[in-house]
């Protein structure tokens, strides 16, 4: 670590000045990828300078990272918006922990726990343990801060001197030195300073961990012992069994009205919508849970020779395809809750997140079957990426627009307050069906109250600075301005409640409530 201590302070320092000026008093947009992107090269022109050159695996970890990152400044859905930030994270720590080995794709879930955990114990400790090697190493830094402070102690009282001086002098400079040394300025500036120093300890840290402790040299599923298997095969066939028998009873049940869609589920004794709602969430935590459990046996379950493996094999194939039938049936109550309802975002959220689930369990099978065991912490990972990335390219709210609009096109009910409360995503998809010469005019007069809720939003307020720039908010604002032309016979209310627009009909639609 030596090798790159004597830069590390002014490189961390630079980089907690930039955080400071592009995210003091500004939304996160751009700054957000930028900030990330600068500390990247930072951090690798750091460490390439110390001699440590990054693995070739983890230069896959940059893929990621730039699809991610690129997604924090264009979207402005709040789940895809929160995993991108999360994933764009998660990458570059990923980096950290396997910036020298290289083997981050071999992880097991221990090593993932053991090796975030130790990123967070170097970001607290190894600053603190830098700074007190490089202080027993070399007396003259000290005698540099003692020399320093004496000559601001000196400097002080010259400068103030001569500041009253000058404000004396002229009465706009006075002013200026008011404004500047307020109590309110120097409490901020003093929390601006802490700011710093907080980002720079964090990334100090984080640099650290990558130059000594990211070698990769020994995980948890290189070592034996920690690969005993405490489980034999009996036990685990048990377990298994029982669980397999009970899903068993359960699809022969849904088989009895799985493909008879709404005349079966009348005849059942549910209507329509009860069969849409009754346990969806728990089917979904079923198959979740049925894979965390087909992973802990994998892990735990002595096979001591090939036909103990292929039995154990055999049942975890008999779950995976009991679950996919009850995914497949929760698929079909959500685009039953979906058809009555209509389109929401917590209805698309679990149709992407099944898919990913059903994806992952095949792999889970697969894996097993090649005896790639360790690569099940992946495979999760992987799917996890999926299930953000295709909410990125579904792009969630203008998907909720476009189905809403047309199930009001057959006969459904507009609810205004809904599709009101959707991000800045959803504007485009408004925009195309407000100038739709299809769309009947109750439909049209509907979009265009929409159009005048987001018009009169805190959106169209947000900061026009670059560093708070996303593409998103910044083409619903042009969309928006080009359009209010068109919207000024809309009528906005917010003095009473329920806040709405009251339309050039004479009706009268919510903005909230939906």
């Amino acid at each position: 670590m030596r090798a790159i201590s004597n830069r590390l302070w002014a490189i961390t320092l630079l980089l907690g000045w930039i955080f400071d000026f592009l995210f003091w008093k500004r939304q996160v947009g751009l700054n957000f990828v930028l900030y990330l992107t600068i500390c990247l090269f930072g951090g690798l022109e750091l460490l390439r300078a110390g001699g440590f050159r990054f693995a070739r695996g983890s230069l896959f970890i940059l893929v990621p990272f730039v699809f991610f990152g690129t997604a924090t400044a264009v979207v402005q859905e709040p789940l895809t918006l929160f995993l991108a930030y999360a994933f764009s994270l998660l990458s570059l720590g990923l980096l950290a922990n396997s910036y020298l080995g290289g083997r981050w794709y071999q992880y097991s879930l221990r090593d993932y726990l053991a090796k975030f955990l130790g990123l967070g114990g170097s970001i607290l400790f190894l600053p603190l343990d830098d700074l007190k090697t490089t202080s027993q190493e070399n007396a003259r830094p000290r005698f540099l801060i003692v020399s320093v402070l004496r000559g601001l102690t000196i400097a002080l009282p010259i400068v103030i001197f001569f500041a009253l001086l000058l404000s004396s002098a002229d009465a706009i400079f006075s002013q200026t030195l008011t404004d500047l040394f307020n109590a309110g300025k120097i409490i901020e500036y003093f929390a601006r300073f802490l700011v710093i120093l907080l980002a720079a300890w964090i990334l100090a840290g984080t640099f650290l961990h990558a130059a000594a402790r990211s070698r990769d040299e020994t995980l948890f599923s290189d070592n034996s012992e920690a690969r005993k298997k405490r489980l034999g095969l009996t036990e685990t066939m048990i377990v298994l069994g029982s669980v397999a028998i009970l899903f068993l009873i359960f699809v022969i049940i849904q088989f009895q009205y799985f493909f008879g869609g709404e005349t079966n589920i009348g005849v059942q004794g549910f209507t329509y919508s009860q069969y849409a709602r009754r346990g969806f969430s728990e089917l979904i935590t079923t198959a979740f849970f049925s894979l965390v459990l087909i992973m802990s046996l994998s892990a735990l379950t002595r096979r001591d020779n090939e036909t103990q493996r292929r039995l154990h094999i055999t049942m975890n194939v008999v779950i995976v395809a009991e679950v996919t039938i009850m995914l497949v049936s929760a698929y079909q109550r959500l685009m039953l809750a979906i058809d009555w309802h209509g389109f929401s975002r917590l209805r698309l959220y679990p149709r992407v997140f099944m898919i990913w689930l059903g994806v992952l369990l095949a792999a889970i099978v697969i894996l097993e079957i090649f005896r790639r065991e360790r690569y099940f912490a992946f495979a999760f990972l992987l799917a996890s990426f999926g299930f953000a990335a295709s909410l990125v390219f579904f792009n969630v709210d203008v998907v909720t627009i476009t189905h809403n609009l047309e199930g009001v096109r057959n006969g459904k009910n507009l609810n205004t307050g809904h599709l009101a409360s959707l991000s800045t995503d959803a504007i485009p998809a408004l925009k195309d069906a407000f100038l739709d010469p299809t769309f009947s005019a109750e439909l049209h007069e509907g979009v265009g109250a929409i159009l005048t809720c987001y018009l009169h939003s805190d959106m169209m307020e947000s900061s026009d600075d670059w560093r708070s720039f996303n593409y998103s908010r910044q083409r619903a604002k042009r969309i928006l301005t080009e359009l209010s032309p068109l919207l000024e016979t809309y009528r906005f209310n917010d003095k009473k409640r329920p806040i709405g627009v009251r339309a050039p009909s004479g009706v009268f639609y919510p903005c909230t409530g939906g």
